[in-house]
Formats: C-alpha cells, sequence, structure tokens
C-alpha cells in the first residue's frame, strides 16, 4: 500500500538536480497558484457557461486541470516518473493554450496567469531532468 509517507519517503531518494528547490516549498507555491486558478479558470466557466466565450475557449482550462490533477497520482501513487514527465509536458502545453485562447476575450486572465506559467515551466525543467536522472 503506498502511503502518504511511503510516497515522500521515495521522492526523497531520486537523484534531483542541485537546484531543486527544498519540498517545503511546493505546498505554499501551489497554494497560491491553486487561488489564481479558481478564481481565474472559474471566471473563465461563467463566461462559457453565460455564453460570452464559446466552449471550445474553455477546453484547455478543463483539459489543464484534468491533467494538473492527475500529477500527484502519477508522481506519487503510480511513483512514475515517466508518466509525470509527459503530464506536465500537457500541463504546459494546455496552460499556453488556455492563455492564447483566452486573450482575445479578456486578456488579464492570461496575464494572471503567467505565475502559473513560469511555475509549470519551472516544474517541467525539474521533472524532466529527475525522469532523466533517475531513468
Amino acid at each position: 500500500m503506498v502511503t502518504q509517507e511511503s510516497s515522500y519517503t521515495w521522492y526523497q531518494h531520486l537523484t534531483k538536480p542541485a537546484w531543486a528547490p527544498p519540498s517545503w516549498l511546493f505546498g505554499p507555491v501551489w497554494s497560491v497558484l491553486y487561488l489564481v486558478i479558481a478564481v481565474s479558470f472559474g471566471y473563465v466557466g461563467y463566461l462559457a457557461a453565460k455564453g460570452r466565450v464559446p466552449l471550445v475557449v474553455a477546453l484547455p482550462f478543463i483539459l489543464n486541470l484534468i491533467f494538473n490533477f492527475a500529477f500527484t497520482p502519477l508522481q506519487f501513487g503510480l511513483r512514475s516518473n515517466v508518466l509525470a514527465a509527459v503530464d506536465i509536458l500537457l500541463v504546459l502545453v494546455t496552460l499556453v493554450w488556455l492563455m492564447l485562447a483566452i486573450w482575445p476575450y479578456t486578456p488579464w486572465v492570461a496575464l494572471a496567469n503567467i505565475p502559473y506559467l513560469a511555475w509549470v515551466a519551472f516544474a517541467t525543467i525539474l521533472q524532466l531532468t529527475i525522469t532523466i536522472k533517475n531513468a
């Protein structure tokens, strides 16, 4: 059975680059980012429900949430660096897609997600590095 403690121990024993941030940093960063995501993605959902943006514009937001929420079970539940690497790439791609898709309708949503983009870009490089180092 996979427990939170055994997953933490497993992750701690992976070979990581010297520039990897300490584990305690991920919780606070994601807490702030999830607030930004909730407000901005919620607003887009509201706009889509009211018909103010086409449903196709909401599609990358939905996919991004699915891929975002899949990361932890893939990385820590399945302990699969490869699946986590593929997933974080999908998070990054859908994030860029959603920012481009929403820009013509409400640019502030795209701008509000710049910190999310910066963190996911960093996390993608980190995950790919960890995956390669632990292959």
